[in-house]
């Protein structure tokens, strides 16, 4: 019953492609694991736990742990995007551009010129 509540969770996991996860029901609490690729994703299942379980669920246990702390994200460019887009998507705030286009200097001769399917490393900021 547990892991039905919780099941949005496990399928966002496989989604994400979490590695090393598994997914135990004990004592009713449901306890779940893995790594992440990034901080981003390991923030989107943190994200969905809270949303079915409430701000401190009781009845799960996450360990979930981060491949890559170096950055917080890589994102792939799409038609339409901008900078400022993307760091709205990844830091709620569109004017923190600037820290990815620093962060992807290498590669982009402006922060006003992206092109779809473009790389991009997202900072930890």
């Amino acid at each position: 019953m547990i892991k039905s509540k919780y099941q949005s969770v496990l399928d966002l996991g496989e989604k994400l492609n979490i590695q090393d996860g598994d997914v135990k029901e004990e004592n009713g609490q449901l306890k779940v694991w893995g790594t992440a690729k990034n901080q981003y994703e390991k923030n989107l299942l943190w994200d969905e736990i809270k949303k079915v379980g409430g701000e401190n669920p009781t009845d799960i246990m996450a360990d979930i742990k981060v491949a890559d702390s170096s950055v917080f994200a890589h994102h792939t460019v799409q038609s339409g995007e901008s900078l400022s887009k993307i760091a709205k998507h990844y830091y709620g705030d569109a004017n923190k551009y600037n820290a990815i286009y620093e962060a992807n200097k290498g590669k982009l001769k402006s922060a006003d010129l992206i092109h779809p399917g473009d790389e991009l490393v997202i900072p930890n900021i």
